[in-house]
């Protein structure tokens, strides 16, 4: 059906006669539609975690920050007061309401044990103490004290480090001094690839 411009208002304006003849009340649908779906969230400022481009983002979630109540996310757009990016997105960005709100997504640590094939969860404190636990043994099994001339080296050749992309200066100068002080060897940053 092809309408032109004239054919549109008129079919518009006596739909619109047709409504308030049978009764229809337009103002519940208009008061509805003012009221956007993030006037009552908590807007929270984060990076986006795909690439190193390192875009702001705007969460938004609902819930009255009360002891033991979840928030949810019921939106995410790009910051437009972010230097980068100012307010758009690529297509990975603009889905993270999706990978935020997916029921596959893991909130837990999980491990599988040798020669399990099943993963089970575990708690962040045993997650944390397991880790550690291989950190030490792997450096202590693998550290290089002196070189092959005899020159004092200090390294761990077998742990490396890859860090992300939405780590902030803070957290990678922490991060480096760590590995640093273990003897690592082998840094690097999502940010340079």
């Amino acid at each position: 059906m092809g309408l032109n411009r004239r054919q549109f208002f008129k079919l518009g304006v006596t739909g619109g006669a047709a409504g308030l003849l049978f009764g229809f009340d337009v103002k519940p649908a208009l008061a509805q539609s003012r009221s956007l779906k993030i006037a009552r969230t908590t807007q929270t400022q984060s990076i986006c975690p795909y690439c190193s481009v390192s875009c702001g983002v705007i969460i938004h979630t609902l819930g009255d920050k009360a002891k033991n109540v979840t928030p949810q996310v019921v939106h995410v757009e790009g910051d437009p007061d972010d230097p980068i990016n100012r307010g758009t997105l690529c297509p990975k960005g603009a889905s993270l309401f999706n990978e935020i709100k997916n029921d596959r997504r893991l909130t837990k640590p999980q491990v599988r044990r040798p020669g399990g094939t099943q993963w089970e969860d575990v708690s962040w404190d045993d997650a944390i103490t397991d880790i550690a636990k291989k950190i030490k043994k792997t450096r202590d099994d693998t550290f290089v004290e002196k070189d092959d001339q005899g020159r004092t080296v200090n390294r761990c050749e077998s742990i490396a480090w890859n860090g992300g992309c939405t780590d902030t200066n803070e957290l990678n100068w922490l991060v480096v001094k760590t590995m640093r002080s273990l003897g690592v060897c082998y840094l690097e940053n999502q940010a340079r690839v």
